[in-house]
């Protein structure tokens, strides 16, 4: 169906412009309505609601537009957004949404829904309750979205959820217990077990499977395994037609479109779909009109080959001692006080080269903002005393902490950091201020509300009052919801990326601040720094909950990525416990590419400010069964079993070969110990490392050198080879380049093989970290040692 709001000039415009174009080109507005390639846009069995300013610069200069014929579509009269709505409820499982703007067209990829209506059901076995609920997975683990209703004698509920395994609790009057109708459970990470809920058909088999398999520059050929019964080419924002592409047995030929020659970097996306289902998605990154082939032309703007550093400031190290000011406050624990790290510690590793080395090209360093001189009482027992040495309780937005530095010293350090290649990501907070923060006390309406009904607190209610919520009772919340309130802390914002030419945010409790900031401060972004500038912006948030929650916040007109909290647990379960299953593992990692896409930019941690140190976890230092914050306090932990490095080391090379960003906590790179909050926040080590650390700190740089060279790992198609509880086996292939990650859990050596596609069958591999193997009639075998990993390349 199409829309149109001035149709013939539109019409008999485009119309024009097509025919007097060259064959083989796509025509591209000077000025364009989309910055950045969009995503697959969800359309509900119902009705869709689109921001049509999370999408295009100028929703209000749309001429026309056109949808599959089964679908219909309305813009609002302000031009804010725009509802679709299925005429036949049989809508395809892919649509494009294709836009007219000043003549230029522009095409919004549409995936059909896979949320199924689930009726969950509970048997209270003849016991009577008055009150049942169910938290999980499914409501955010909030109990508050889980009331059921009672019928004949059984209590009831109604989701709608996406095809897929769940974890949950039950809640009788009040009361936390696993579900006694159910068998099924798993582990939970932590000592205990969750009931588990399997929605739908999780049988990928059938569904259409797409590969880079041939390119000679300018054309490329898709290899497709099970059928395809439609299939999308788009280069960047635009479908592109029969005329650039063609479907036989051969697979899909797509030649590039010759206006790709006047960007640096463009980029060819492919979907399909069958009966099945929806296929993986290709993304192949073009440079001056050809395949891009050579890894050595990536820069810092490719956010896909970003490998990223964090780091506290304070605790990284001192580079001047001058402006060492801990708070004399005895009641204040020496490690939750200042211990001197500082901007210009941060500029000396720049100069040194411990960055490069490492094989870093991105560091997301924390707030920096000024924090109250002394100290404050956290609101829970115990309340213990803290100072502000980690950057979270900002009392002004806007100026250089005296404790880490000077503006100077900021501008020196990201100079330095550029000229190194390396890209400079600042962590913002949004959400909350320091009670001291000056401008509440000529404005105390800009936060929310701390007191409750009945004498509560709204103090660390994260998923009750998740936009509300305060942190402790002396960090009040924004009330971003207030214009006024949304226009000062974004301008804040934007102030650290103009005056410091900084390349990004880290953006603390994202899912705490309401989706209108965003997209104000994503805006401003666009319009005062990446259109005037000419630069590349990355915005990566923090969000503990369900990957749907996690998603809601990730599409151009809000924030690029988030980091993959749900995928970090099940890694660091399958590779520091002993007795979980890779298939789990291998289960989240495809659960992750059906929520953000096989090349998501998503951040992959080995931890971080928030969370115990694996290698305390690993080591079995640490146990997942006791309160590691308050075993930080009690006890000294550092790395019980050496093994632990090992383990490690298989996190570092699983994070570091699967589509995302991976993310390197400061000191996971050699396996510095902690315990949780405050232990896991250590003086960084630079001197002095044992000998398995020094082991597992050359892994890690080799590592990110394998990801830095290989395109394979940062625009490569995923497959799994082989999962089994114990061993796990997946292949990135980019066209002719293929890297096959393998890895062993057990307790021993593990003799096993596994097969490898046709294509790569005759090619020669190397074993990159030694092990000896076998390739024979497209399959390799191999020993592997206990709790370790290989990387083959050919």
């Amino acid at each position: 169906m199409k829309i149109s709001f001035y149709p013939l000039l539109a019409i008999c415009f485009v119309a024009l412009l097509w025919s007097c174009g060259s064959n083989n080109d796509v025509p591209v507005a000077k000025e364009p309505q989309m910055l950045k390639l969009t995503a697959p846009i969800i359309l509900n069995t119902d009705s869709t609601v689109i921001e049509l300013s999370d999408y295009l610069r100028f929703p209000n200069q749309i001429d026309s537009l056109n949808v599959d014929p089964s679908l219909s579509a309305t813009i609002s009269p302000d031009s804010i957004q725009m509802v679709i709505r299925p005429i036949d409820r049989d809508f395809p499982k892919i649509s494009v949404l294709k836009l007219w703007s000043k003549g230029f067209s522009y095409s919004l990829v549409l995936e059909k829904t896979t949320k199924l209506h689930f009726r969950f059901t509970f048997d209270p076995k003849n016991k009577r309750y008055k009150r049942v609920q169910i938290k999980g997975q499914m409501n955010d683990w909030n109990p508050s979205e889980g009331y059921m209703y009672e019928k004949d004698g059984k209590w009831h509920i109604d989701f709608h959820l996406f095809p897929g395994r769940y974890q949950y609790k039950m809640m009788t009057d009040g009361k936390e217990m696993c579900d006694h109708n159910n068998p099924d459970s798993v582990y939970n990470n932590a000592g205990g077990y969750n009931s588990l809920l399997t929605v739908g058909n999780l049988n990928s088999s059938g569904l259409p499977n797409l590969y880079t398999k041939e390119n000679n520059g300018r054309k490329v050929l898709i290899g497709l395994k099970n059928k395809a019964d439609s299939v999308f080419v788009l280069w960047q924002n635009h479908l592109l037609d029969h005329k650039f592409w063609n479907k036989d047995t051969s697979g899909i030929s797509i030649e590039i479109p010759k206006k790709s020659k006047d960007f640096d970097r463009s980029f060819i996306r492919v979907w399909a779909y069958n009966n099945a289902g929806i296929s993986n998605e290709i993304l192949i990154p073009v440079r001056d009109g050809k395949v891009l082939t050579d890894a050595s032309k990536l820069n810092r703007s490719d956010k896909e080959a970003m490998v990223m550093y964090f780091l506290m400031v304070d605790r990284f190290k001192d580079g001047n001692p001058e402006n060492d000011h801990p708070v004399k406050d005895s009641e204040i624990d020496p490690k939750v006080n200042y211990m001197g790290g500082d901007i210009a510690g941060i500029t000396k590793e720049i100069e040194e080269g411990y960055f490069t080395n490492l094989g870093i090209n991105t560091l997301w360093i924390s707030p920096i903002t000024q924090n109250p001189l002394g100290g404050y009482a956290e609101f829970p027992a115990p309340h213990r005393k803290f100072s502000g040495y980690h950057g979270y309780w900002p009392i002004t937005l806007t100026t250089v902490d005296n404790r880490f530095g000077t503006s100077d010293e900021m501008h020196k350090m990201v100079s330095e950091a550029h000229g190194k290649g390396i890209n400079v990501i600042l962590d913002f907070v949004s959400h909350h201020v320091h009670q001291e923060y000056p401008v509440l006390k000529a404005h105390p309406d800009w936060i929310t509300a701390v007191d409750l009904p009945g004498k509560r607190k709204n103090i660390r209610l994260f998923d009750e009052y998740r936009l509300t919520t305060w942190f402790d009772i002396f960090l009040p919340t924004f009330d971003l919801t207030k214009p006024e309130v949304a226009q000062m802390v974004s301008d804040s914002a934007i102030f650290w990326i103009k005056e410091y030419k900084l390349d990004g945010f880290r953006h603390d409790a994202a899912k705490h601040v309401p989706e209108s900031f965003w997209r104000m401060l994503t805006m401003k972004l666009n319009q005062q720094v990446v259109v005037p500038d000419g630069r590349e912006l990355y915005q990566i948030g923090e969000t503990f909950g369900s990957r749907e929650l996690t998603g809601s916040y990730i599409n151009p007109g809000m924030l690029d990525a988030q980091f993959e909290f749900n995928l970090y647990w099940d890694a660091r379960a399958a590779f520091a416990m002993d007795n979980t299953s890779f298939r789990d593992l291998n289960y989240s990692l495809q659960q992750s590419f059906s929520y953000f896409g096989e090349h998501n930019l998503m951040g992959n941690i080995t931890g971080n400010q928030d969370m115990p140190r694996v290698i305390s976890y690993a080591s079995g230092a640490l146990s997942f069964t006791e309160d590691a914050s308050d075993a930080g306090w009690k006890r000294d932990i550092e790395v019980k079993d050496t093994i632990g490095y090992r383990k490690l080391a298989s996190l570092m090379a699983f994070n570091m070969t699967i589509p995302g960003i991976p993310v390197i906590y400061y000191g996971d790179e050699f396996g510095m110990p902690g315990a949780g909050d405050p232990d896991n926040r250590r003086m960084m080590k630079f001197d002095n490392l044992n000998r398995n650390q020094q082991f597992l700190k050359s892994i890690t740089a080799k590592l990110a050198r394998l990801r830095n060279q290989n395109l394979a790992l940062t625009y490569g198609d995923f497959t799994t080879l082989k999962v089994t509880d114990k061993i796990y086996v997946y292949l990135r292939s980019y066209f002719d380049k293929a890297v096959i990650v393998v890895f062993n859990k057990e307790k021993s050596a593990r003799k096993f093989e596994f097969n490898i596609p046709d294509r790569f069958s005759k090619d020669t591999f190397t074993a990159q970290f030694g092990t000896k193997f076998n390739l024979e009639n497209g399959k390799i075998s191999l020993t592997l040692e206990a709790n370790s990993f290989e990387i083959f390349t050919n």
